[in-house]
């Protein structure tokens, strides 16, 4: 079976490919190709696989190229993980916004929006080409913002393309430890958008344990979520947000955070990763332990300036593994073999959630088998988190919209729109500095 990375040059690459290495069922994939427009990146990674590959018996074959339609021939699956800007994208996405005294953040906020003006258009072509030179293949898309960039794709590919993200997973887990249950066996009622979604429950052999944990102070607080919102604004709510809600509820102060820092999360990350892909141009660097270096670096810091602002501390070790590799290879099998599983991914609602029509992708458990991935019903949210999913909602149907059109009215609509752009003057200045920063905007007009 082939499976063909999109952003095959990127930081986390080893992880999907180590995870390949543990599969050892009829079926599993035996050819991986790399595509990336950086040859230098394309190298460095593949260096990384090879070491990974070295005690691993059978390993899958590892191709890389710069021909993406090469790349897409033949495919049986395809992981789309691009970034479209590159790191110093993600940094001026960053910088801008926080000039506007608004958040940059790379899916939340201005930053979210700007990331996705810019990707769409490329992810559509993407799809395009998919549709036109692998039909067959599944696509499973990494790239963020996750669900926006999945709803543009689904408009050529239907529901053959599935987004997926590791935060509901790790939120989930995370609960059912807490709680002494084994989360393989619990049912995760989540549900929202990608980085907008709230745990409403967790079933054990039929029975919600949630209300035990938000009824246990002690117990809420000992986890990354208890920490990062506070006991008492996760009992008044009645459910567990994502973490990415830190943002919304606590806005102004990780505004404040992110403007305080010496260098935003994309600055920190463009000049660490820039270190380890100069580390791998020299012939004799070990390839897999500067990447394992570097790596747990970077998971180590990751939401370090929401953390701060909630005194949370440091994170705990079992959050510093990942984990979106094992969702995407679950999935992966679920559908090659038709191992049925339920997965919480991004697909079109198909009448699962009842405030948004059938198109819209949504964040959800999914029963996963042969024919693909099927939402859950699910119980219509309170009102203040309808509020919030359908406004956020309308923003990336406005991205969407201005992409297809190269609208730049429309462009200033979309963040505009934005709960946490608060001023269409600011909105305006927004698309004028991005314009001029990000070469990829060039076709608003």
């Amino acid at each position: 079976m082939k499976l063909t990375i999109l952003g095959g040059g990127g930081f986390r690459v080893p992880l999907v490919y180590g995870a390949l290495l543990t599969d050892r069922g009829e079926g599993r994939v035996s050819e991986v190709v790399l595509h990336d427009l950086d040859d230098s990146r394309l190298y460095a990674v593949a260096r990384v696989l090879a070491e990974q590959a070295a005690t691993v018996p059978d390993a899958p074959t590892v191709t890389a190229t710069t021909d993406l339609d090469e790349a897409l021939r033949g495919a049986d699956f395809i992981f789309s993980a691009i970034r479209v800007g590159g790191l110093e994208g993600r940094a001026n996405d960053e910088r801008v916004a926080l000039a506007q005294g608004v958040l940059g953040q790379e899916t939340v906020g201005a930053g979210g929006i700007a990331y996705g003006l810019r990707t769409v258009p490329v992810a559509v072509d993407i799809a395009q080409r998919v549709a036109r030179l692998a039909p067959d293949a599944w696509v499973i898309n990494f790239t963020n913002p996750a669900g926006l960039v999945t709803e543009a794709m689904s408009r050529h590919l239907g529901d053959r393309v599935i987004g997926i993200c590791d935060s509901p997973v790790g939120l989930g887990r995370r609960i059912a430890t807490v709680l002494g249950a084994n989360p393989r066996e619990a049912f995760i009622d989540y549900v929202g958008l990608n980085h907008l979604g709230w745990v409403r429950g967790l079933r054990v052999a039929g029975r919600d344990e949630l209300p035990r944990l938000l009824a246990d102070p002690d117990l809420l607080g000992s986890f990354e979520e208890g920490k990062l919102f506070g006991t008492d604004w996760l009992q008044s709510l009645g459910a567990i947000p994502n973490e990415y809600l830190h943002y919304y509820y606590f806005n102004r102060e990780t505004v404040r955070a992110y403007t305080e820092v010496e260098k935003t999360r994309g600055a920190f990350l463009r000049d660490q990763q820039a270190q380890f892909y100069d580390e791998m141009k020299r012939p004799g660097t070990a390839a897999l332990t500067a990447w394992d270096r570097t790596r747990a670096e970077r998971e180590a810091t990751y939401m370090a300036e929401n953390r701060e602002t909630a005194g949370a501390g440091e994170r705990d070790a079992d959050d510093l593994s990942g984990g979106y590799e094992k969702v995407a290879l679950a999935l992966m099998r679920a559908i090659a073999r038709d191992e049925r599983t339920t997965l919480i991914l991004n697909v079109r609602n198909q009448g699962a959630l009842s405030v948004l029509d059938t198109d819209a992708v949504i964040e959800v458990p999914c029963l996963v088998d042969a024919n693909g991935a099927h939402p859950v019903a699910v119980d219509p949210l309170p009102d203040h988190a309808t509020g919030l999913v359908c406004a956020v909602k309308g923003v990336e149907r406005e991205v969407l919209a201005a992409a297809e059109n190269g609208s730049r009215t429309t462009a200033v609509k979309a963040f505009a729109l934005h709960p946490l752009v608060d001023s269409v003057n600011v909105a305006r200045r927004l698309v004028e500095g991005y314009t001029e920063v990000h070469p990829g905007l060039a076709y608003l007009k």
